[in-house]
Formats: structure tokens, C-alpha cells, sequence
């Protein structure tokens, strides 16, 4: 198969990819479905990445997101969902990153 072929097959495969999560309502890749400083005395950031296949990470970030950051807490959920539910509880709840994250 030539690189034009192979090119053309591969946008026919990604517009398969994007009409399936847009069906199932879930999220690209790296798409920041939330972000949120943890509180306005720090530099530290909640943030919430899609994996693309319907679940999502929760990471607690000091740095800039998503160049150069460092993660002080970090956790995988099942569903983008549960995932932001975590870290809105994180943000707006005051509760401890490393109880929700564990």
C-alpha cells in the first residue's frame, strides 16, 4: 500500500474513531475536560485528561500543564464522569487530594 493509500485509510479510520466517541459521548485523547487551581494560595492545579476510550485521569499538577509539570497526586478512573467528580470534589469540597486519589 502506497503512503497515499495509507494516508486516505487513515482518515477514513479517524473519522470512524471520531463518529464512535461522539456516539458513545466520550472525549479525545488528551482532551482537558476539567482544570482548576486547588487553591489561590498555591500554583498547584486539578486537571482531568480523557484517554480517549471513555475513562479519564485525575492528577493534582504543580508546573505547566501539559508541558512541564510535576504530579503530586495522580489517579485513573473508569469514566470521564467519576473522574471530574473527583476532582470537583477535590476543588470545591476542600477534600484532601490524597483520600480521593488513593
Amino acid at each position: 500500500m502506497c503512503a497515499t493509500n495509507k494516508h486516505a485509510k487513515l482518515k477514513e479510520l479517524q473519522t470512524e474513531v471520531d463518529t464512535i466517541r461522539r456516539e458513545l459521548g466520550i472525549s479525545a485523547p488528551k482532551s482537558v475536560l476539567y482544570l482548576s487551581p486547588l487553591n489561590v494560595t498555591d500554583d498547584k492545579s486539578v486537571v482531568v485528561d480523557a484517554d480517549g476510550l471513555g475513562g479519564a485521569t485525575v492528577r493534582v499538577v504543580e508546573g505547566n500543564y501539559p508541558i512541564d509539570f510535576f504530579a503530586h497526586y495522580e489517579k485513573e478512573f473508569a469514566s470521564e464522569d467519576a473522574a471530574v467528580e473527583a476532582a470537583e470534589k477535590i476543588v470545591e469540597d476542600h477534600a484532601f487530594p490524597a483520600e480521593v486519589l488513593a
